[in-house]
């Protein structure tokens, strides 16, 4: 057997560094960043990335995915209905047809492909980073404060970390049903954000997709966020809405990048 190369670990510990650092520079001014990497996040992400639009996404937990990895009540698979079944055949995510027009995938498979996706396009992620507030400059959200997700867990006396600020030109909010960014604005009287309603997945799908836009200037609401802000049913353990969600927010992400009011 061909032995390993001799690396040290001060080597291995400054290619970490090193690297991370590096990116994390880069990064400091984006186009886009979309805060929440589960589905609908990373397939905002991807769309922009393809089209050669600089996005990071920010997850506060150590893995991507949200509750794709999972599904419903702890058995993993994940369930998408017609149209959506497109988005699928695009990430080359295999699943079968169960009745007409609805769909199961394995979600490990599912997830995994998607995640893979949207690093094969180029977009750049940072775990373990919770975004604390938003940096509001004329009127308009320029982006965001971010601090590691550990440090609020530390006892309150221990605390005084202070976070930092990345900058973009539009920032989406895919948090889920958290909210998270939006919550930020709705502490200081600036966003209603209603929480979402009873399950309803009939309506739910095609009301996220449809509601699914700039809820704030400079900040757009995808996925289930955007249930939370407009108070709309909940979708429980199907996807399909998630990712076309996460396609219109990156259509609507593009057209504030080129427009002339996106200037930062």
């Amino acid at each position: 057997m061909e032995r390993f190369k001799d690396i040290s670990e001060a080597q291995v510990t400054r290619a970490i560094v090193d690297e991370f650092l590096k990116d994390f520079s880069d990064y400091i001014k984006s186009d886009v960043i979309v805060v929440g990497g589960g589905p609908s996040g990373l397939v905002c992400a991807r769309e922009l990335a393809k089209n050669k639009v600089k996005v990071l996404v920010l997850e506060a937990n150590n893995y991507l995915g949200g509750g794709f990895w999972i599904g419903g009540y702890l058995m993993n698979k994940v369930t998408f209905r017609s149209p959506s079944e497109k988005v699928l055949d695009e990430l080359n995510i295999p699943y079968k047809e169960v009745e007409d027009g609805l769909f199961v995938a394995d979600g490990p498979h599912a997830c995994s492909k998607l995640i893979a996706a949207a690093c094969d396009a180029g977009v750049k992620i940072v775990n373990m980073t919770k975004v604390d507030d938003v940096v509001l400059r004329n009127s308009r959200v320029e982006g965001v404060v971010i601090n590691w997700t550990p440090v609020g867990a530390l006892p309150r006396a221990i605390t005084c970390v202070d976070p930092v600020a990345l900058e973009t030109k539009v920032v989406v909010d895919a948090t889920g049903h958290d909210a998270h960014v939006c919550e930020a604005l709705k502490k200081r009287g600036l966003l209603n954000v209603k929480g979402c309603g009873a399950m309803d997945v009939a309506s739910s799908e095609d009301a996220v997709c449809e509601m699914t836009q700039e809820v704030y200037p400079g900040l757009i609401a995808a996925g289930m966020a955007v249930s939370s802000v407009f108070g709309l049913p909940r979708m429980g353990p199907t996807f399909g809405g998630m990712l076309i969600s996460g396609k219109k927010a990156a259509e609507i992400a593009m057209n504030m990048i080129v427009s002339e009011a996106v200037k930062i």
